[in-house]
């Protein structure tokens, strides 16, 4: 017959140990998690890395150094004040409307390509089923980039004038 008192102290001994071994491998599961999310984390910065592509600031201010224009060409070319053009400038993280990017891609003489990509930077893009998205590519293949003749277009189509002329 066993020990009553031996077989109790086995109990307690296994008890231990099975609580440790199981303290231990939860201690490795969290570590094994914590590493995978390092990783995780380690593969998501280098993929932003690699993938971010210039901000709309910095993307617009590229275009017209490489045009070899001024700031105030532009800003009173695309309708927009100078507050409103200096808020584009200072806040990297303003994303301004549409209308507003694609009065500065025709105030720049953007071509369809470029102007796709400055739009791109703000979350934007053209649209071949929108009708004001449709005039917009239209006129920039044209190279019609006076913002009075292309309002005329917009309104002939009862849409919103770009800028501050109508």
């Amino acid at each position: 017959m066993l020990d009553q008192k031996l077989l109790l102290e086995l109990e307690t001994y296994l008890n231990e140990r099975l609580i440790m071994e199981l303290e231990v491998c939860k201690s490795s599961e969290i570590m094994e998690e914590s590493l995978e999310e390092n990783s995780l984390r380690f593969e998501l910065d280098e993929f932003i890395h690699k993938n971010r592509k210039p901000t709309l600031q910095e993307k617009l201010f590229q275009l017209i150094d490489q045009k070899d224009v001024l700031d105030t060409e532009v800003y009173k070319k695309a309708g927009l004040d100078r507050k409103h053009f200096s808020k584009i400038r200072s806040k990297s993280d303003y994303r301004p409307k549409k209308n507003t990017i694609l009065a500065l891609a025709l105030a720049l003489e953007l071509n369809e390509e470029n102007t796709e990509e400055l739009l791109e930077t703000a979350g934007y893009s053209l649209s071949d089923s929108d009708t004001n998205d449709l005039i917009f590519r239209f006129c920039i293949n044209k190279k019609i980039y006076d913002r009075f003749e292309v309002n005329e277009y917009l309104v002939h189509f009862s849409l919103t004038p770009i800028g501050s002329s109508i």
